[in-house]
């Protein structure tokens, strides 16, 4: 890892020592990786949750569901601008992150520690496949196969890692002017896609969306092992460095986001933008997302609070939250509420709910077990082998 002279000290983690087999334990933990980890998965609800109800289309096109009210389109604004793609590709950078950190501090205690992170995330594809039935958005198929796909360049320098990454996350944006024009050129009204939510995808174009989703999902998780190496995620470069990064990095995003939404209304809508406006919006992603990041971190250097612990017990079980946020949105959205039409701002309160019990259940059950219940299975798994779970 190379040397930050100014606030190295600041880093609030201690590095592991010794030989010790399985899991780390809680004084080894990276303290900002967990409180980012935490307010991406409560973020990344705010978008999934509008896939909860309303499925895909609506989630793409404001106008196709869900915006019934003034608020409805202020709160669907609000998502399009500072939320969507943004907190999925904070938790995507994190993922970057952690696949490195399992490699590191697996190598200095297995003696196979490649073999054994493709495991644990064969695993994680499985869980994946299972989320995947309740619900078709499942993230955590993408992240096992990216995982792979990243070990093969594990070995390549920081530097390298961003700049390939970039690459990889930016090329959907030449690819959404190439499906935009063959969507234009058969006169294609993307049913499933961009019109009529309750439709399959019939367009050959749902396949290009598949391969984009990918890509940027890929990119920004070998950005994120990137900035690992650089010990930008562990809060290890100067406060000036994150500062900047803060003001330029959400600016620049969030004005990204915004023109991408104006150009949208501006068309009214319109299939025939579908594509365009969805580009300043990727353009945008990687600057806000560490923009997020940077205050997130500098967040993080500053004295200890009721919201920072609980947000951090949220990252430490960000996997039995994501999957529970789904089996909630699944059972009460879609089950409970079949027949009610709530609007975006009626997905909003749902949300600010799981957020409650969330922050409140994370801290809890951390208080009386080691991990999450979700993870403590992966662990298992992973090291086939019994893990301690309750706290002595």
């Amino acid at each position: 890892m190379q040397n930050f002279p100014p606030d190295k000290a600041e880093a609030s983690y201690v590095p592991i020592t010794g030989p010790t087999a399985g899991p780390i334990e809680d004084a080894s933990r990276i303290t900002s990786l967990d409180l980012i980890r935490g307010v991406a998965v409560l973020g990344i609800l705010l978008m999934n949750v509008v896939s909860f109800k309303y499925g895909q289309v609506p989630y793409w096109n404001l106008s196709a569901g869900g915006s019934e009210t003034w608020i409805d389109w202020a709160v669907g604004i609000f998502g399009e601008v500072f939320v969507d793609q943004k907190f999925m590709g904070l938790f995507s950078l994190l993922f970057g992150a952690g696949v490195m950190l399992f490699i590191d501090r697996a190598s200095r205690r297995e003696r196979h520690p490649v073999w054994l992170n493709l495991w644990r995330n064969l695993l994680l594809l499985g869980i994946g496949l299972l989320h995947y039935l309740l619900w078709e958005g499942d993230v955590l198929m993408l992240y096992a196969v990216s995982s792979a796909i990243l070990i093969c360049f594990r070995k390549l320098s920081a530097r390298t890692l961003i700049i390939l990454g970039a690459i990889v996350f930016l090329l959907p944006v030449p690819g959404d002017l190439l499906a935009q024009t063959i969507a234009d050129s058969y006169n294609s009204d993307l049913t499933g896609i961009w019109t009529d939510p309750g439709a399959e995808i019939r367009d050959p174009i749902g396949l290009f969306m598949l391969s984009a989703y990918f890509a940027r999902g890929l990119g920004m998780i070998m950005i994120g092992a990137g900035l690992f190496r650089l010990g930008f995620t562990q809060g290890e470069c100067s406060s000036r460095a994150y500062t900047l990064f803060a003001v330029y990095g959400t600016t620049i995003g969030l004005a990204l986001a915004a023109l991408g939404v104006v150009l949208v209304a501006w068309n009214d809508f319109s299939r025939e933008v579908a594509f365009i406006g969805n580009i300043p919006n990727s353009l945008g992603t990687i600057p806000a997302a560490m923009g997020y990041m940077s205050l997130i971190v500098l967040w993080n250097k500053r004295k200890n609070s009721w919201l920072k612990s609980r947000l951090s017990a949220v990252g430490r079980m960000a996997l039995t939250n994501y999957l529970a946020q789904s089996l909630m949105g699944i059972l009460i959205l879609v089950v409970a509420l079949a027949d009610f039409s709530i609007g975006r701002s009626g997905l909003l309160i749902f949300v600010v709910g799981v957020w409650a019990v969330q922050l409140w259940w994370s801290q809890a059950w951390l208080s009386r077990f080691r991990f999450g219940p979700a993870e403590w299975l992966w662990r298992v798994a992973t090291y086939r082998g019994w893990q301690p779970l309750r706290r002595s």
